[in-house]
């Protein structure tokens, strides 16, 4: 035999090797540990975010407004609702809609923490109650991200967005506060069950 054929013979003998273990790796990948959804073949898909919740969508109960915060530039936030969770949170949604003539950046928005990743989002966002004299601060997950709004950059003008803030809740017996983002005007709220 050849060196020649020798060679090619190794070579197809390595090719089929290497597809046979790829096949392998692919199918190892499969997943298979998993909970099978209804049809047996495919986990069940979740969702964290509610239907319609991209960036260009409202926000919930969009048509309700409590509470509104106007800001220098032509930046409007309306409030559409503060929900208070079983949880233990105070949840806020709104939109926020640049109805001035440039773009706008949530930077001023932000808090002052320094380990925060996003640079534009509504992490400064405080709930304020002047009866008890607390202020509640925007909560952190496990990697100190806020639980809000981030990315809140390049809103161009006549466009709109929305956005949420979790706090922890007041005591129960707390039902009016007031929203607070930097640069902006305090809106006061109803904290509903």
């Amino acid at each position: 035999m050849s060196i020649r054929r020798t060679t090619k013979a190794a070579r197809g003998a390595v090719a089929m090797a290497s597809a046979v273990g790829l096949a392998l790796v692919v199918t190892g990948c499969g997943g298979g540990g998993g909970t099978k959804g209804t049809d047996g073949d495919k986990p069940p898909v979740r969702s964290t975010a509610p239907k319609g919740s991209g960036p260009g969508s409202p926000a919930a109960d969009s048509d309700k407004v409590i509470g509104e915060m106007k800001g220098p530039d032509g930046v409007v936030v309306t409030l559409h609702s503060v929900v208070r969770d079983s949880g233990g949170f105070v949840t806020v949604n709104g939109t926020v809609a640049n109805h001035g003539n440039r773009a706008f950046n949530a930077i001023d928005w932000r808090s002052n923490e320094t380990e925060l990743r996003s640079r534009s989002s509504i992490s400064g966002a405080t709930l304020v109650d002047k009866a008890g004299k607390k202020r509640y601060l925007v909560l952190r997950d496990t990697n100190g991200e806020c639980l809000c709004t981030t990315g809140l950059s390049g809103l161009m003008p006549g466009a709109s967005r929305p956005i949420f803030a979790q706090f922890p809740a007041p005591p129960a017996k707390v039902t009016q506060v007031d929203f607070q983002l930097p640069t902006m005007p305090p809106a006061s709220v109803q904290i509903t069950d």
